[in-house]
């Protein structure tokens, strides 16, 4: 009797957890699905299923969820307090770079120049100390400290002078997207000790396990999902809490608010914290699915993207910004992929054909770079918009070529790949 009466308690518990919220109980079913969903089709299904998702896959999806958490973090700021950022993307490449950096740190001495504890770049640039900012990466403690502490001390110092100061609107808009700008202007510098223009890649493995090995993969994405999961959790209860209301009512009415005796900046800036470490976070589980973080991360268009996917998704709605980050990449990925098909056999032949019938009609003499490229564009003509993509990226790469046998090896391998 006792233990039925204990699980009632618990299952009580559970349903206080979840009462009265229907769209979090379907978002958090959904993930769930999504989470057992990709990993038996990576495990349970051949190779040559059409269902199958390889390892490449796990990885691809495992970083789209991380995109749904920014897009989360800022339609919290955004959508429920009228916060605009248009620097979102510095939180994420935060916490990008301080994984990181312990991912370069774990490398140790099997890296390009065998140092034990200089990354390959700074010995290649001769440092022959490391900067301090590195200190303690090497403990995936400190890591994931960092990944927390960094995105949230910038949001801290960034909101407490602006929220304080009451800029609001498009001021503060504009003077994010300054934030994040130089930020990529420093992060490209060598001197400063991240990489420069590279950034941080060639990592191996994390606490042992290769980041190359499939069960690495299905556990950073199973991550992804948790913490896509537990983000939109804590940010549905926020939201719906006291605070979440007052935060929305400053969206709507804020001087009435003020007059009210509420301090607003500070409701500002604690939301702006919270957005900010969610950023961190997704930017960390980010790198090692991806296997790189440069400072192209802080690039403004990158924060822009993330305003699109939350416009795009559904402002004020939480779940419709998590579909608006994900549908958007996936839209990317399915039109680069597209972009990128491999040309046919037929079509390849056809086009090399009818270019070495011209050449043949013309003297050793008159061949020249000029008139390959003449007869090359003239064969592109007829090649459906895809192919012609393609044979024409391929054409600029090797448009000094003289020999047009060198031209046709080269297009001959790339029908193959």
């Amino acid at each position: 009797a006792q233990e039925s009466r204990g699980l009632g308690d618990v299952y009580k518990r559970q349903n206080r957890m979840f009462a009265g919220d229907f769209e979090l109980r379907i978002f958090l079913y959904i993930l769930v699905l999504i989470g057992a969903l990709v990993p038996i089709l990576n495990i349970f299904t051949s190779p040559d299923s059409f269902f199958h998702l390889s390892d490449y896959h796990i990885s691809l999806f495992g970083k789209y969820l991380t995109y749904g958490l920014l897009a989360l973090s800022l339609d919290l700021v955004w959508g429920y307090c009228g916060i605009l950022s248009l620097g979102h993307g510095a939180f994420f490449a935060l916490g990008g770079y301080c994984m990181g950096m312990h991912l370069m740190r774990e490398i140790g001495p099997r890296g390009v120049y065998g140092d034990p504890v200089l990354p390959d770049f700074m010995v290649f640039l001769n440092w022959t100390e490391l900067p301090l900012a590195w200190y303690g990466f090497d403990s995936i403690f400190y890591a994931m400290l960092m990944i927390v502490l960094v995105p949230g001390f910038l949001a801290f110092i960034f909101g407490w002078f602006a929220f304080r100061s009451r800029v609001t609107g498009v001021y503060f808009s504009i003077i994010t997207q300054a934030m994040v700008f130089a930020f990529m202007l420093a992060f490209f510098q060598n001197d400063l000790g991240f990489g420069g223009n590279n950034g941080l890649t060639d990592f191996k493995d994390i606490l042992g396990f290769s980041l190359q090995d499939t069960r690495t993969k299905l556990a950073f994405f199973l991550l992804s999902v948790i913490a896509l999961g537990i983000g939109y959790y804590l940010s549905k209860k926020l939201i719906s809490s006291h605070a979440g209301q007052v935060t929305t009512a400053i969206r709507d009415q804020e001087d009435r608010i003020r007059f009210l005796g509420y301090r607003v900046e500070h409701f500002k800036l604690a939301l702006f914290i919270i957005s900010g470490v969610l950023a961190g976070i997704a930017g960390a589980l980010y790198v090692p699915q991806v296997g790189i973080i440069n400072p192209g991360e802080f690039s403004p268009v990158k924060s822009i993207e993330i305003v699109v996917w939350v416009a795009l998704g559904g402002r004020g709605t939480l779940y419709g910004a998590v579909v608006g980050g994900i549908l958007v990449n996936l839209a990317k990925s399915f039109f680069t992929a597209l972009k990128k098909r491999p040309i046919d056999t037929e079509t390849a032949e056809k086009f090399i054909s009818k270019i070495s019938r011209s050449l043949e009609e013309l003297g050793q003499s008159e061949i020249s770079s000029n008139t390959i490229g003449t007869m090359v564009m003239e064969g592109l003509k007829d090649l459906d918009p895809v192919a012609y993509v393609r044979f024409a990226s391929v054409y600029r790469n090797f448009r000094e070529e003289k020999d047009f046998v060198q031209f046709v090896d080269k297009i001959d391998v790339f029908k193959k790949r």
